[in-house]
């Protein structure tokens, strides 16, 4: 009699598990596209257990989540797609990254790419009536990944700015600013210079040429991006191979082999405190790819220093394969959200469900 109950209760169970699974719905949200800083819809109402499909277009997106007081900063713990970039010339096999909905609260969604999220690139699942206000608070931020203060308070507290530039293929001009700490503000220049850096290149190269420069305030430092799929993300010295919260990324910047133009990312330098960045390909950090704008060399944070406190890590905070429709992500979720996996040609997908029940 125990047995016939205890089968009876799993059966009944499992036919629970399976009406859940055949009603679940699969939402399609189209991400970016040519000439294209939004999400598509920018808002869907889904049930517990619906997948909402990112399916990432031309340029350089990602599905990051915020949260409705700060839509241009992500939630700690929140899942974040990373950077997917996808070329022009695609036409099929775009990457697609999947976020299953544990529960029926609101979840906040953004681009981190530099200014898009100020340019209303925002998406949410069941926002309710705060979808307008969560948009108006996007476009309302002065930085993409740092929360905005007052002019007056800035200055009281010695934050300047940091203004990068990213131009991308079309000719497009992205403008995203972060703020630093100094003592104080050095006067701009009269006249400044543009300094160029070649990362990365044929062979294998994990380098910045050159990897430590000295910048005068109002210089500029342009970064061009070679062979292979490489970032340069602003860190700190004490931590060479984690971004630096509000500091400046280029995102992964995939390069082919026969390539004969190349990807920019320019950084204008707006005091001479030392700035320190590095690659957050996997690996690439802590095999040296180091790079630093006026650095101390009469103090203990040298550049030699920091390039040997990075190659003393295992890993970087993030990482993305090689070409454009084989990038690869997942983060834990927060906030209503299971998890975000992120399919594409070439990469390997984990999917959940509970399917195996139901067919047998």
């Amino acid at each position: 009699m125990t047995q016939i109950l205890s089968s009876a209760l799993k059966a009944i169970i499992l036919a629970g598990f399976c009406s859940a699974a055949a009603r679940a719905a699969e939402i399609d949200v189209t991400v970016g596209g040519p000439g294209v800083l939004k999400f598509s819809p920018d808002s869907v109402t889904a049930n517990v257990g619906d997948v909402v499909r990112f399916t990432f277009m031309q340029k350089n997106h990602t599905a990051t989540q915020s949260t409705l007081a700060s839509p241009c900063s992500p939630i700690e713990n929140g899942f974040d797609s990373g950077f997917v970039p996808v070329a022009n010339t695609t036409t099929s096999g775009f990457p697609v990254a999947e976020l299953t909905i544990s529960d029926t609260n609101p979840i906040w969604v953004y681009c981190k790419q530099a200014n898009h999220c100020q340019q209303g690139m925002v998406f949410a699942v069941n926002p309710g009536d705060k979808l307008a206000q969560f948009q108006a608070a996007a476009t309302g931020n002065t930085t993409a990944t740092a929360s905005s203060g007052s002019s007056a308070a800035s200055a009281a507290s010695g934050v300047v700015t940091v203004t990068a530039t990213v131009t991308v293929s079309g000719g497009q001009v992205l403008t995203t600013t972060y703020a630093t700490t100094a003592a104080t503000a050095s006067s701009t220049s009269t006249t400044t210079t543009d300094h160029k850096v070649t990362v990365g290149g044929t062979g294998g190269l994990l380098t910045y040429s050159p990897a430590n420069i000295t910048a005068n305030v109002g210089d500029t430092v342009t970064f061009e991006f070679h062979q292979k799929n490489h970032t340069v993300t602003a860190s700190s010295f004490a931590s060479p191979c984690q971004a630096l919260s509000g500091g400046f990324n280029s995102g992964f910047m995939p390069v082919t082999t026969d390539a004969q133009t190349f990807p920019t990312y320019t950084v204008q330098v707006n005091d001479t405190k030392p700035i320190w960045a590095y690659c957050a390909q996997t690996g690439h950090c802590a095999q040296g790819m180091v790079f630093a704008i006026n650095a101390d060399e009469t103090s203990a944070n040298t550049f030699e220093a920091f390039k040997a406190k990075a190659m003393s890590n295992s890993t970087s905070t993030s990482s993305s394969s090689g070409a454009a429709s084989s990038s690869t992500g997942s983060a834990s979720g927060a906030n209503g959200a299971t998890g975000l996996k992120l399919r594409g040609s070439g990469a390997v997908a984990v999917i959940f469900a509970i399917v195996l029940g139901c067919l047998l």
